[in-house]
């Protein structure tokens, strides 16, 4: 699964560091998301967070943005009694005070923060979208990922998908329709670069699996 992640992070780095030739306006803001609950989002949010995080020269930060429902911290097994929305809301709170630090030194975490009934309206706000703009521009060797809700249970992820530079959309195998796929990416269709990312797909080759080359030369 690590190679695999690998091979994900790489397409997305491309477009993200400003040392490559195709490098985009905010790419290193990047939104994980879904069609529907339980299609994986959350789980490859952490493990693209935790393979970037491996890289010498790039830091991570890792934003609960299902604001609606966050799963975030405790996928983690972490605690917090605010995040991102109680900055949206309150003027006296900055990012920094709100940014868990993780036993990984290039890893850190902003949760969601307290519910609120204009969540949605608070991403849509001029705030918000300051907010990222520091955010992309301030570290340029840091990479933000957003674990979103998915598109068709909440509208914040057609709001974050204008201000996104790039969207991973995780699609689970043998569940998700091609139809459901289309409606919501019509949704968030205001982001240019969507990558596709297949979770839970079977194994459907012979005998020889991802990694076995290195098992071969190991025996």
């Amino acid at each position: 699964m690590a190679e695999e992640f690998r091979i994900v992070k790489r397409q997305l780095l491309r477009k993200a560091l400003p040392s490559s030739p195709d490098l985009i306006p905010n790419g290193n803001l990047l939104m994980v998301t879904s069609t529907q609950p339980g299609e994986g989002k959350t789980f490859c949010s952490i493990n693209l967070a935790l393979s970037i995080a491996s890289e010498r020269d790039l830091t991570v930060m890792l934003v609960d943005a299902d604001v609606a429902r966050p799963q975030l911290l405790s996928a983690l097994d972490i605690e917090a009694d605010k995040g991102l929305i109680d900055v949206l809301v309150d003027d006296r709170l900055d990012v920094a005070d709100c940014l868990l630090r993780t036993n990984i030194d290039n890893l850190t975490v902003l949760p969601a923060g307290r519910p609120h009934p204009g969540a949605t309206e608070l991403l849509s706000s001029e705030k918000m979208t300051a907010l990222l703009k520091e955010m992309a521009r301030r570290y340029h060797d840091r990479i933000v990922i957003f674990d979103s809700s998915p598109v068709l249970a909440s509208s914040a992820p057609g709001v974050l998908a204008a201000r996104m530079g790039q969207i991973m959309f995780v699609v689970e195998a043998d569940r998700t329709r091609e139809t459901q796929v289309m409606e919501a990416l019509s949704l968030i269709s205001d982001c240019r670069n969507i990558s596709l990312l297949l979770n839970k797909s079977r194994f459907m080759g012979g005998k020889v699996r991802f990694g076995s080359y290195y098992e071969y030369y190991r025996s």
